[in-house]
């Protein structure tokens, strides 16, 4: 039978470690010795070399590495009308480790599609992809504006209630540029979503109670915000959702199993497929997987890309028996647990890691799957 909506049994999450000159060119760019137009001649060059990579690594799904992103998140948010976005800090722990600190986000406005954002994006991707692969687009999920402010970070003028009108408005934004996407060719997109998975964690759904919001209220909230979105998706979109913990430079930000957020994530809503990070014991076991429907897909991202060694073919193939045991074989899928450099900064791994990291997930899911 083949996969219910996605181009293969294998995938992967979408950022790739940025090259040394496309990172030089960035600084470059950032001190004024070279224009916003030459900068994105080089990226054109990186992306088309990321293209080929995966091409001939074997993959269906093709992205652009997200070359052209500093943050996988803010470089989108802020081109919405009415959003306000800061950029990160860096902190040092007492450990001496690095941690990304949440970029501030906030709704000044009422929020609006002011422009097309991936569309010049996707085309050239497009331009570069050959036949019978599948280009991919990620974008942040709209729970990005909603999730690290709460209802402090919304403009009380511009949203004196925020139900329906901010959630209405949010999914509209993103109605059209799905639509601008699907009227270039597009037919694949990726969400990456934070929030959902921050909520498995105690930590994070304390956060949450202290700024007013109920944990276990939030999910399904979250799973009708996005149903808006998904309910404005173009006829033949696959539209997915990437759940992360955190991916910056190695480091994750939230752990915990699925189950506070698996019925509204998997049962109530209208996603195609999920890819879910399963990497190692933070993200729990697979029994939350029972709440996977028919007709609906999940990723199992059992091989990290946070640090080079090469999980056992063996071992994978386990686990997936594993998740099995929940959710129909035939609804699942494998790939990496997260991209590789989710910011420009990129996650402590060799370039050629990437490669084995990949064909590993290749082939294991021929394997299991055979090569449909």
């Amino acid at each position: 039978m083949t996969i219910p909506h996605l181009p293969a049994r294998y995938d992967h999450v979408g950022s790739f470690l940025r090259p040394q000159y496309l990172l030089e060119a960035r600084e470059k760019k950032a001190t004024g010795q070279i224009t916003a137009e030459q900068l994105r001649l080089v990226e054109d060059q990186a992306i088309t070399e990321i293209v080929k990579f995966q091409e001939d690594v074997g993959l269906k799904s093709i992205t652009d590495g997200e070359f052209r992103r500093t943050y996988f998140h803010i470089d989108f948010l802020e081109q919405l009308g009415g959003v306000k976005t800061d950029i990160p800090v860096t902190v040092r722990k007492p450990d001496g480790t690095e941690e990304l600190a949440p970029p501030v986000i906030r709704v000044i406005d009422k929020v609006r599609h002011a422009k097309d954002i991936q569309l010049a994006d996707f085309q050239y991707l497009k331009s570069q992809v050959s036949a019978g692969r599948t280009p991919k687009v990620s974008i942040p999920s709209p729970t990005m504006l909603h999730f690290r402010g709460g209802r402090a970070g919304i403009s009380k003028e511009a949203y004196p209630e925020l139900d329906p009108a901010f959630y209405d408005d949010v999914a509209r934004a993103y109605g059209d540029e799905l639509r601008s996407l699907a009227a270039a060719g597009c037919t694949y997109v990726q969400m990456d979503d934070t929030n959902l998975a921050y909520l498995c964690d105690e930590k994070m759904r304390e956060a949450a109670r202290l700024r007013g919001d109920d944990p276990n209220e939030l999910p399904h909230r979250y799973a009708q915000f996005v149903n808006k979105v998904v309910a404005q998706k173009p006829a033949g979109m696959t539209l997915a959702m990437h759940l992360c913990r955190g991916n910056f430079k190695s480091t994750h930000a939230a752990a915990g199993n699925y189950e506070p957020v698996a019925e509204a994530l998997l049962k109530e809503m209208d996603i195609d497929a999920y890819f879910l990070e399963y990497d190692d014991d933070r993200s729990g076991d697979f029994r939350p997987l029972r709440f996977l429907p028919k007709g609906k897909m999940v990723v199992l991202g059992l091989v990290t890309t946070k640090f080079g060694t090469l999980e056992s073919k063996d071992d994978l193939k386990r686990r997936i028996a594993e998740a099995a045991q929940y959710a129909p074989l035939d609804q699942l899928g494998l790939s990496p647990q997260c991209g590789f450099s989710s910011t420009v900064h990129g996650n402590n791994i060799a370039v050629e890691a990437q490669r084995a990291k990949l064909r590993l997930v290749i082939e294991t899911a021929q394997e299991v799957w055979g090569d449909a």
